[in-house]
């Protein structure tokens, strides 16, 4: 297998959904696509940042006419249906199909054209950065794949290959990490935000657990667990 990388940079104004990252900090996305051929994809997506900054991108997630995947200035012809599977105050994560495409230049699109056998991709957004991870069974055409993204890039974006590596394995945080509950992390987070954690303390277990809407002792229980589960994986990770 080959992870092939590259990044594509977005000028201010090139793209309205980049455009929210680039104008709040907090914002980041991990994604993952799979595209068997060049008619449909999928994506799952993980957007997470302050809340009043993931209020503001909640529009464009769930906006079926907004065109998230094409890198030229043609908008894609296609279908597209996104459900909301996870709503959290600093989180969210959406599933994207995207089908009957009749023209799109979009990477995993382009991608199905020149690589046979399936591909796997991994997105991360940040600020004005799009990185893309690209795992392939056969190197033999990346050559055309990456002179091919590069031609159809759009005004204000611009191509930078990373590399191109032989693996024997490939992960992905958004698919292989072990997940805190989701009660539990919106608790943990909420927490860690209010100052609960700090010396001396922001805020009180009684004043999570009266924003929370939840009792004391359900609140006490969620941090417990949460902050357990995250001490055994630093522990996992340390031998």
């Amino acid at each position: 297998m080959y992870d092939f990388t590259f990044t594509i940079t977005y000028e201010p104004g090139a793209d309205e959904y980049v455009d929210l990252f680039i104008d709040r900090e907090s914002l980041q996305s991990e994604a993952t696509y799979s595209c068997l051929d060049p008619t449909e994809l999928w994506k799952l997506e993980s957007v997470t940042g302050d809340a009043a900054d993931l209020d503001a991108v909640d529009e464009l997630l769930l906006d079926e006419s907004v065109d998230c995947e094409s890198i030229s200035a043609r908008e894609c012809r296609s279908n597209r249906t996104t459900s909301l599977l996870t709503h959290e105050q600093r989180r969210r994560v959406t599933y994207t199909y995207v089908s009957d495409v009749d023209y799109c230049e979009s990477v995993p699109l382009i991608a199905a054209k020149y690589v046979d056998g399936g591909v796997l991709f991994e997105q991360t957004r940040s600020g004005d950065t799009v990185r893309w991870r690209v795992l392939v069974q056969d190197d033999s055409k990346i050559g055309l794949l990456y002179d091919t993204l590069a031609a159809k890039l759009g005004d204000g974006l611009s191509f930078s290959f990373e590399h191109l590596t032989e693996v024997d394995h490939w992960e992905s945080e958004l698919l292989s990490r072990p997940d805190v509950p989701a009660e539990q992390r919106e608790t943990l987070l909420l927490a860690v935000e209010r100052g609960y954690f700090e010396t001396p303390r922001g805020v009180t277990l009684d004043e999570l657990a009266a924003e929370l809407g939840e009792p004391r002792s359900t609140v006490s229980y969620r941090l417990r667990r949460a902050t357990a589960e995250l001490a055994k994986r630093f522990a996992d990770q340390q031998a």
